[in-house]
């Protein structure tokens, strides 16, 4: 195994300060509308801790990930930490230049899409989905806005798919499902809640986002990411290949535990089908740092549409869910905001500032292993944070603080394997 770092910035030292070492926060009730007000630091940012976000990716990487990389951008001055490998096989060192599976931070991608749609004139967020897809879910109550919160009350298909990690993805490695194939896998079963009364993360929704973009604008959601995204952001690193199977170029491979001792699967090349518009995008570092930082800068859609975006519903005691969007709250006092990743393989956090000004992507390249998951959320504290402090740093950590989230973006209703 190799682990090696590039980059710009001062050498920095201290230990990773976990986010839940953090003193606990007044928290609005799971799924409630109104996260309360964004954090804003009242100071400038502390440079980047790299040692402390070195430390994550190594623990990652004593944790099962083949390999971890991060790469923040921070108003230009560029950092590259990686560790471990690419491709077990070849033994090549990850690099964050690399392309790999992003999964649900697809999500960010087509909710901007159906927001420029709003802008354009074409969508309403308030009208019911059935009004533009007539018939397509059986509670015309559903509307656009509600897909996009993650409200809709929508059962998760892939609860279905994937109760069994290995065996569910390889029945649909190469599988190519059609939208509505996935959305008749959900109304197979009941929906979780009435429209808009919770919070319940739901790929269906995301498939149905899909639908509409197709929908209203004549066009795939591989034309339209491409003419809205990839194109105008120069997004070079940056595809939708569905239903074809291989990513392109330089890239990282994914891999899934077996269940046997020390056993990985290389779970690379697959469809992404069961995803779709809901987690199929490939990209790299690079683009995703581009891509969020565009998108809060508000380069991507009209002053009003960003502010629908960013209208919270609170998940957890650290975390609200926007339009397509998360937003994080860190020890040190701002909001990062972005979306994580998760995809059969790949662990990917993206997130940047309220300015846009800082950026992070962070890769682990395995999945089914939530302690390596919880893990990478801890990347976001030393890239925004900086050092901890004397007294966080020292702070004994409580019960249950390694598992900051439900593991949410595959099968959020099954417990792992």
């Amino acid at each position: 195994m190799v682990s090696a770092t590039v980059g710009t910035g001062t050498a920095l030292g201290a230990l990773v300060v976990s986010l839940l070492a953090a003193p606990a926060q007044a928290a609005a009730p799971v799924g409630s509308v109104g996260a309360g007000p964004e954090r804003v630091a009242a100071a400038a940012l502390a440079a980047p801790d790299e040692a402390g976000l070195r430390a994550v990716l190594r623990k990652a990487r004593a944790q099962g990930a083949p390999g971890a990389m991060a790469r923040i951008d921070d108003a230009g001055t560029v950092h590259r930490l990686v560790e471990g490998v690419a491709d077990r096989a070849t033994g090549r060192t990850i690099s964050t230049n690399d392309r790999f599976r992003v999964g649900s931070i697809t999500k960010t991608f087509s909710a901007v899409v159906l927001l420029q749609l709003v802008d354009e004139g074409r969508l309403n967020l308030d009208k019911s989905v059935n009004t533009y897809l007539p018939g397509l879910l059986p509670d015309s109550r559903i509307t656009v806005r509600h897909l996009l919160s993650h409200r809709s009350g929508l059962y998760d298909y892939t609860n279905d798919l994937f109760s069994r990690t290995v065996p569910g993805f390889e029945a649909v490695r190469n599988k190519v499902f059609g939208y509505r194939d996935l959305v008749a896998l959900s109304l197979r079963k009941p929906r979780t809640n009435a429209p808009g009364a919770a919070y319940s993360y739901s790929n269906t929704n995301f498939v149905v986002a899909g639908l509409l973009i197709e929908k209203l604008t004549g066009h795939s959601v591989a034309t339209e990411y491409q003419k809205r995204l990839f194109t105008p952001l120069n997004l070079t690193g940056t595809f939708y290949v569905h239903p074809a199977t291989a990513i392109p170029g330089r890239h990282v491979n994914g891999y899934l535990r077996t269940g046997s001792a020390g056993g990985l699967l290389d779970s690379t090349k697959q469809t992404a089908s069961w995803a779709q518009s809901a987690g199929a995008v490939i990209s790299t570092p690079h683009d995703l740092d581009v891509f969020l930082s565009a998108l809060l800068r508000g380069e991507l859609m009209s002053p009003e549409r960003l502010t629908q975006m960013k209208k919270w519903t609170r998940v957890n005691s650290t975390t609200s869910y926007g339009l397509g969007l998360r937003r994080r709250d860190l020890s040190c006092g701002i909001s990062v905001y972005g979306h994580t990743g998760t995809v059969q393989g790949y662990y990917s956090y993206a997130f940047t500032t309220k300015d846009g000004r800082r950026s992070l992507t962070a890769l682990a390249n395995t999945s089914n292993n939530t302690t390596v998951l919880n893990t990478m959320y801890r990347t976001l504290e030393p890239a925004f944070c900086g050092k901890p402090v004397a007294e966080a740093a020292t702070r004994e950590v409580t019960p249950g603080a390694t598992s900051p989230e439900l593991y949410e973006d595959i099968a959020p209703g099954v417990v792992r394997d």
